[in-house]
């Protein structure tokens, strides 16, 4: 039996997880493809259901699975396979098998996840954009959920840093939800994965994204929250990365905002505070990302600074930022027009001079100098 068919039947096997398909790979002694055969499957303990299923399979839906999957082009990937991401396989209750659609290697990168509110201000999607593009030009793949929008901003972001970006779904991946996403979900299929644990023909069903979100904040090193109500699934997601031992990051917002009090919440449950990129960078111990981005001269042509008798001197194009910030803060769409620098330069300079102590973000997605 093929790998993909093994994936197949266990994604629809009722209550099946990666703990499962270890038991299962013990007893088939590492033969992942021969995990459902009925003496294998006889000798450990699963589900009830998933017994039932394993031994009289709905064989129309697995032909109609593994047709989708020849047709378009999607990987099947099982707990146990070296092309599982370790980060989500090290979690309770991992996937028993992923499909993806795009670059399976892609999962297996330094993600960071990046939710929010779907009916999100437009300050809070400007504040997730420039966060994402930021972190993906320091070398994160920014992971999210493809909702309306703080996600989709993240996603965004990423997409136009030139960076890398995940989408988990909640449905199989023949569907795109919310539907208005089809042209993003193509774009992140083109720049990173799309990534789902159901199959394909599962529509959006409330008790799947809870099971969505756990998969967010298992691929990635730390969950980022962007604006959130009290009751809010982002909340489900920080609290997921928090049992799995994952970093919690909360950006602060008004108190007069419904949709600060999730992430005030969090923080006061031991999230970490965060005004910038390189708080993040910080908390989860990639303050040395930025080095490696220097020495690529992504986002620059020459170093940060050159050494001098006083000190350091800052290369031409930093010296031209800094002239376009002047001494009133300034939106990063601002000092794009001011300074002539593209725009994905423009955010990882920003993100290099915060790191520095040259600059530090405001409220309301502005920039402003520091004296030095």
């Amino acid at each position: 039996m093929s790998i993909a068919t093994v994936g197949a039947k266990l994604v629809r096997s009722p209550g099946i997880t990666g703990d499962h398909v270890q038991a299962l790979t013990a007893a088939a002694q590492g033969d992942l493809e021969r995990l459902c055969e009925p003496e294998i499957v006889a000798r450990v303990h699963l589900p009830p259901a998933a017994q039932e299923f394993l031994q009289k399979p709905d064989e129309r839906a697995l032909e109609a699975d593994l047709a989708w999957l020849h047709a378009s082009g999607a990987r099947m990937v099982l707990w146990g396979e070296p092309e599982y991401p370790q980060q989500l396989a090290a979690i309770p209750g991992a996937p028993a098998a992923l499909y993806v659609l795009g670059d399976l290697g892609v999962l297996s990168t330094p993600q960071l996840a990046l939710v929010g509110a779907r009916g999100a201000s437009p300050l809070g999607r400007a504040i997730a954009r420039e966060f994402a593009e930021a972190l993906a030009l320091a070398g994160l793949t920014i992971t999210s959920g493809l909702a309306a929008g703080i996600d989709a901003a993240g996603h965004e972001g990423a997409l136009a840093a030139g960076g890398r970006t995940v989408a988990v779904a909640g449905t199989g991946l023949d569907r795109v939800y919310p539907r208005q996403h089809a042209a993003l979900a193509a774009r992140i299929r083109a720049g990173g994965a799309l990534v789902s644990e159901f199959p394909p023909g599962m529509g959006p069903q409330r008790q799947n994204f809870p099971r969505r979100n756990r998969v967010i904040s298992g691929l990635a090193r730390g969950t980022l929250v962007v604006e959130a109500a009290d009751r809010s699934g982002s909340l489900i997601t920080a609290e997921r990365a928090a049992e799995q031992g994952r970093e919690v990051f909360a950006v602060p917002g008004s108190i007069r905002s419904p949709l600060s009090r999730g992430c005030h919440r969090l923080i006061r449950d031991g999230a970490q505070l965060v005004e910038g990129p390189a708080d993040v960078l910080a908390g989860l111990g990639l303050s040395a990302e930025i080095q490696r981005l220097a020495s690529m001269g992504r986002g620059r042509p020459e170093g940060l600074v050159t050494p001098s008798g006083d000190g350091a001197l800052l290369d031409k194009e930093y010296e031209m930022l800094l002239d376009a910030l002047g001494f009133e803060p300034a939106t990063l769409d601002t000092l794009v027009a001011r300074s002539g620098l593209p725009g994905e330069s423009v955010a990882s300079m920003l993100l290099i001079l915060e790191l520095e102590g040259r600059i530090a973000p405001f409220p309301g997605g502005l920039y402003g100098r520091l004296s030095k």
